[in-house]
């Protein structure tokens, strides 16, 4: 596990950046409360296996304890590179890009199960949405209860939505929370 170069955390505070906003700021100096002493720094980024983490800097020094082929995770895998060397975030980071988001979609209790199967979100599907959305802003999708159910990317302005057709898509799907619980489920035949 090492801090992430350059080209690396510019990758990654632009994919941050386009859910979050200025709310980067929260994400970088938020402050621990882990570790022996009540000021056990902050959370940094650190990559391992192509993997990017976002973890306490006292978590990351007790860490040093294990051999670097034996340390599986630590912290939240908020995301990973590819092969062709792009940065994709994962439904892991939805608890952060929730508590931060800039941009907001609530969707009627009856559409989100359609999201959570995968689906992009239609414009019959909106129960609110947060103003000022431009087209390609990374949204975050909540239920009407303010639950977190994924991210997604805006396929039109706020502007847009309030004259598109029902059957419109406002938010392609990117994650949700349904598609990381099925994965980890057995599968039984």
């Amino acid at each position: 596990m090492r801090p992430l170069d350059e080209t690396e955390t510019t990758a990654v505070f632009e994919k941050l950046f386009k859910f979050v906003g200025n709310n980067l700021k929260n994400i970088v100096e938020n402050p621990s409360h882990e570790g022996p002493d009540s000021n056990s720094g902050r959370y940094c980024f650190r990559l391992n296996k192509n993997k990017i983490y976002y973890v306490s800097e006292s978590l990351v020094k007790r860490a040093t304890n294990i051999a670097r082929p034996n340390l599986v995770s630590l912290g939240t895998c908020i995301g990973k590179y590819t092969h062709g060397g792009s940065f994709h975030l994962t439904v892991q980071a939805l608890n952060l890009l929730a508590a931060n988001a800039k941009h907001k979609v609530w969707l009627k209790p009856q559409s989100e199960m359609s999201f959570l199967y995968g689906n992009h979100v239609l414009k019959s599907a909106l129960g609110r949405i947060t103003e000022n959305i431009a087209p390609g802003d990374g949204v975050v999708v909540f239920s009407m209860s303010d639950v977190p159910l994924g991210f997604g990317v805006a396929a039109k302005s706020t502007q847009d939505c309030r004259k598109l057709d029902p059957n419109g898509i406002v938010v392609l799907h990117q994650a949700d929370i349904e598609g990381s619980q099925k994965s980890s489920q057995p599968q039984h035949i």
